[in-house]
């Protein structure tokens, strides 16, 4: 309920806008504290605070009183118990006329602001050095029950979780003369809860494990579990507790009749897609951000893979359709791009490295892209890219490291949860007699770096001959059969007009029969990566014996659905 009938469903009249008298902070993130405390100051708004912010604040100059010195009653057990008062919680959930007898009859103030954060207790149990002891001395008891306190009587409080929204608060304030609305009461209040909320699951979360730890259950496994380990009981919470933060609304969905929303993890890491600026260009659409996703994640394992080499991915409809590393970043666009020309039309093109002028003249020159993404734009880059001010220009910051976590697909009534595919196999088994030569083996890492983001079945051909002169030059991705794949990676580069014969194959999981080895030994395909594991890998193998290839395993397989 919001507006006009939002404001009519509080009694009395006067709590459609709120005057703030008195301010209670106490913080631990203090960013921007000071500079609250002297808006408020200046606004003549008293201000009630505790320990090392109070102490901040009187530094700053501020007029301060201590929550002891208001309540009459120190400060005790090492500070767990400070704000837990009737005087302090009184003042905070008083009904401001239904209750005024008893504020008068006991000395309490009522308290109109309450800005507050917590103890960084995810922070503090990320540590590798923390344990459960630290962990218990970083839960907060009193920030929890100032937060809710104050959410729970917005009809009168207002409440401030975040330093980011110090300076709307007051700007609101100034417009409103010292009052804040009802609708803005509610929607602080709506973020206090969620704050609230995510800080009691970070802590059920922790407990959960260190409770797995103490019962002798194993930790989870790290992304880089190899194929053979076996599943671990427990290593998953009994209940998932999932919390993003709106970014922004999108125009719609996959399609235009669906709706949809893209929402951030409250604690994405800087240098990826969750925070990202956009410098120009229409809206993000759905599907913009997820082929930005799944180029910049393909783009991000080639430059992890081949640092000193610039790397360029282009993505269509999830699928990179070409993808090439060079020494310069304009012939590595222009490698990527004659993979396949006709599917790059409409792609969305990810860059390792900042984008230059060159680069963007070329790609301005030859293609229509929707999305541009890269960890940065030059200023002459910039320029150019404005003259063609549909396409959106993603940034990034300095490429993000890949770190484990969950990775999350919806199915009907129900989530399925598995860690992300961070692993890259280092250790490759060559099971031929012929070895691949060290051309063939940076050209077989990368191809294998490539086909981890297409869609299964994936085959990839590529040539090259160093890690800064490598594209792929056919790429079969979704067919229901390997074979198929195959077929339609040798299919792309005869469209391209890319010779086949010398060049690299990779797959991303197993060929079950020779049938998918005889036709890339057709297409005069030289050496192939592949998983392994097949109940028929002796055939296989004697099948590349027989064209003379030149085969390897890696041991792991990359099923992208």
């Amino acid at each position: 309920m919001r507006g006009r009938a939002y404001e009519a469903s509080f009694n009395p009249p006067f709590m459609k806008t709120t005057a703030v008298r008195r301010a209670l902070i106490s913080v631990a993130d203090k960013r921007g504290v000071e500079s609250l405390g002297r808006e408020l100051a200046r606004l003549n708004i008293a201000i009630i605070s505790t320990g090392g912010t109070a102490r901040k604040l009187r530094a700053a100059g501020l007029t301060v009183e201590e929550v002891s010195d208001y309540t009459g009653f120190p400060e005790i057990m090492d500070g767990r118990v400070k704000t837990l008062h009737p005087k302090i919680h009184a003042g905070i959930l008083a009904r401001r006329e239904r209750d005024a007898e008893i504020m008068r009859d006991h000395h309490i103030a009522a308290i109109d602001l309450v800005a507050v954060n917590l103890y960084p207790f995810a922070q503090t149990v990320a540590a590798r050095d923390c344990d459960l002891p630290r962990a218990i001395e970083n839960i907060d008891i009193g920030g929890p029950a100032m937060l809710r306190a104050a959410a729970k009587n917005h009809a009168a409080v207002a409440v401030l979780t975040a330093p980011d929204d110090y300076d709307e608060f007051i700007a609101h304030l100034r417009q409103h003369h010292g009052r804040v609305t009802a609708d803005f009461r509610l929607a602080l209040a709506a973020k206090a809860f969620a704050h609230s909320a995510q800080y009691d699951a970070a802590i059920a979360d922790y407990f959960a494990t260190a409770n797995q730890a103490h019962a002798g259950v194993a930790e989870p496994p790290p992304a880089s579990t190899p194929k053979s380990a076996a599943p671990v009981a427990g290593a998953f919470p009994s209940i998932l507790r999932l919390q993003f933060h709106k970014k922004q609304d999108l125009r719609y969905g996959e399609n235009p009749h669906q709706a949809a929303a893209f929402y951030t993890e409250p604690d994405a890491p800087a240098g990826g897609l969750a925070r990202a600026r956009q410098l120009q260009g229409k809206e993000l659409s759905f599907n913009n951000i997820h082929d930005a996703d799944a180029a910049y994640a393909c783009v991000l394992e080639c430059a992890r893979q081949f640092p000193d080499s610039q790397a360029c991915v282009i993505v269509k409809h999830a699928n990179p359709c070409g993808a090439a590393l060079a020494a310069k970043q304009t012939e590595a666009y222009l490698r990527a791009f004659a993979a396949d020309a006709e599917s790059a039309f409409g792609g969305v093109l990810a860059f390792s490295q900042p984008l230059q002028k060159s680069a963007a003249d070329a790609v301005i020159a030859r293609q229509f892209a929707e999305v541009i993404i890269a960890p940065a734009v030059s200023a002459a880059a910039a320029e150019t890219l404005a003259r063609k001010p549909n396409i959106r220009i993603l940034t990034t910051g300095p490429l993000a490291e890949v770190a484990p976590r969950l990775d999350y697909k919806r199915v009907d009534g129900g989530l399925l949860a598995q860690h992300t595919d961070a692993s890259f196999a280092e250790k490759l088994t060559v099971v031929t007699k012929r070895a691949p030569t060290a051309a063939q083996m940076e050209s077989l890492r990368f191809a294998w770096a490539v086909a981890k983001f297409v869609k299964s079945n994936a085959i990839v051909y590529a040539r090259g001959e160093n890690s800064a002169d490598i594209a792929t030059i056919g790429i079969g991705a979704g067919q229901m059969s390997r074979v198929n794949s195959a077929r339609l990676a040798a299919m792309k580069a005869a469209q391209a007009g890319l010779k086949t014969t010398g060049a690299v194959l990779a797959s991303d999981a197993f060929f079950p029969f020779r049938d998918g080895l005889d036709m890339a030994a057709a297409d005069g395909i030289a050496a192939i990566i592949q998983p392994g594991g097949a109940r028929r890998d002796a055939e296989i193998i004697a099948a590349a014996e027989e064209h003379r290839m030149a085969m390897v395993f890696t041991g792991m397989r990359h099923f992208r659905h």
